[in-house]
């Protein structure tokens, strides 16, 4: 049985991992008969109230404490985890992966990333495991391995002022529909765009079932 990490970066759309594209991803690797290991930093976070979209400056939550409301208790500190413990690697989107798992945010090409996180990437394709990201994840990946891996190719849609910072930080843009997905056959990586893209659960979910199959095919 093929074992999946799966990084998460909390629990909500707006501070965490985008709750739909976690479900959706976990339940098609499920089906594929796939085990996960789901992993998060253990690191405080910026808190959104997600009923209004305000930022809550005086509320303190953890994104390690945060994910285990997905993963039901089962997730572990991402500084725990080597690249012998899973087969393949994917990280599903929301605003966590781009404030919690790096600050590309608030800092843009300019954003700095997780240690732990940026350790595992690259130990990933070092190693030459399939890794998958869907939604503005795709951004996380354009920061760790464009320098090492000049032009590796991401997509996270169509949005010109993403693209333009994936591009800016050594990676190679390719634009595509949310039902779809691109891979890099050479670094042996799988994109798509989910909710960067999808106006219903429906097209997120087709798009990320069809990225799922297709790392799983990758590790066969």
């Amino acid at each position: 049985m093929a074992k999946i990490g799966v990084i998460l970066s909390g629990c909500g759309v707006y501070d965490g991992s985008e709750i739909n594209e976690t479900v959706i991803t976990l339940l098609a690797l499920d089906r594929a008969g796939a085990e996960v290991l789901i992993m998060a930093p253990d690191v405080e976070q910026q808190v959104v109230n997600h009923l209004t979209g305000d930022t809550l400056a005086d509320e303190k939550r953890n994104v390690l404490e945060e994910s285990a409301r997905i993963a039901r208790g089962k997730v572990i500190d991402i500084a725990k985890v080597t690249v012998d413990d899973f087969d393949a690697l994917f990280i599903p989107g929301g605003f966590g992966v781009a404030k919690n798992l790096c600050d590309f945010a608030f800092k843009g090409p300019d954003c700095s990333v997780n240690p732990d996180v940026e350790r595992l990437l690259k130990a990933t394709v070092a190693a030459g495991k399939p890794l998958a990201a869907v939604c503005i994840a795709p951004a996380l990946l354009a920061k760790v391995l464009g320098k090492d891996l000049p032009g590796v190719k991401v997509t996270i849609g169509t949005d010109e002022g993403t693209a333009g910072a994936i591009n800016t930080m050594g990676a190679t843009h390719t634009n595509c529909p949310v039902t779809e997905f691109i891979v890099d056959e050479k670094n042996r990586i799988i994109t798509s765009p989910a909710y960067m893209l999808a106006g219903r659960i429906s097209e997120a979910a087709e798009g990320i079932e069809k990225t799922v199959g297709a790392l799983m095919n990758m590790l066969h």
